[in-house]
C-alpha cells in the first residue's frame, strides 16, 4: 500500500547532502540506505584527507539529486589546515550527521553538533543509528535530532517503516528549511 505522503514528489533544495558521523562514516550502507530513503544518488565514499576544496568544487558540478558519505571525520585536521567541517562551513553544503546508538546518550552528539554549528554548517539535523528511539529523551537533548534508522538486522516490521517514512519526511522538511535560511534576501533593500 502506497502512502501518500510518499507518493510526493518533493523538490530537492540543493543539488545534494553530505553525510558523516563522529570519527567517521564506519558504515557505507548506512548512506546507501539513507540515499534510497530520499531517493538520491549515492556518490562513492569519501575518506580521504586531500584536499577539500577540490572535492567540494566537483560536487558543486555533479547533477542534482546525490549524497555523499565522508568516511573521514569532520573534526580531523586536513593535510593544508583546518577540518572537513570547516570547509563544509565555507562551501554551506548541507549536512547529515548519524550517531551510532551506543554514542546518543555521551558527548559526541552534542560536541559534533557544536562544532558543526560553530563552522556554519548547514546542519540538516542528527539521525540516530540502531538502537531503541526514544524521542521524548532526545527532545531533551536540545539537539536537533530528525529520528532514526532501525538496524540492519531482522527482518523490517511495520514500526520500522513507520520510522523511516518519518525520518523521510523530517529530512526533506528541515532541508526545505534549510535551503530557505540560506538564500538571498528577494529585495536588495531587505
Amino acid at each position: 500500500m502506497t502512502n501518500f505522503a510518499s507518493s510526493l514528489r518533493v523538490e530537492r533544495p540543493s543539488a545534494g547532502l553530505v553525510v558523516a558521523a563522529p570519527g567517521g562514516l564506519a558504515e557505507p550502507q548506512q548512506a546507501g540506505r539513507l540515499a534510497a530513503l530520499l531517493q538520491l544518488r549515492l556518490l562513492p565514499l569519501r575518506a580521504g584527507a586531500e584536499e577539500a576544496d577540490r572535492c567540494l568544487a566537483q560536487l558543486a558540478l555533479e547533477p542534482q539529486g546525490w549524497l555523499l558519505p565522508l568516511g573521514l571525520d569532520p573534526a580531523a585536521d586536513l593535510e593544508l589546515g583546518g577540518c572537513w567541517a570547516e570547509r563544509l562551513g565555507a562551501w554551506r553544503q548541507p549536512l547529515l550527521l548519524l550517531v551510532p546508538a551506543a554514542l546518543v546518550e555521551q558527548g559526541p552528539a552534542r560536541a559534533y553538533s557544536a562544532l558543526l554549528q560553530r563552522e556554519a554548517v548547514p546542519l540538516l539535523g542528527l539521525v540516530q543509528l540502531g538502537g531503541l528511539w526514544q524521542p521524548e529523551r532526545r527532545r531533551c537533548d536540545g539537539l536537533p535530532w530528525l529520528g532514526w534508522l532501525p538496524a540492519l538486522d531482522g527482518a523490517p516490521g511495520d514500526a520500522d517503516e513507520q520510522a523511516r517514512e518519518a525520518l523521510r519526511l523530517q529530512l526533506l522538511k528541515r532541508w526545505s528549511l534549510s535551503a530557505a535560511r540560506a538564500a538571498a534576501p528577494a529585495h536588495p533593500a531587505a
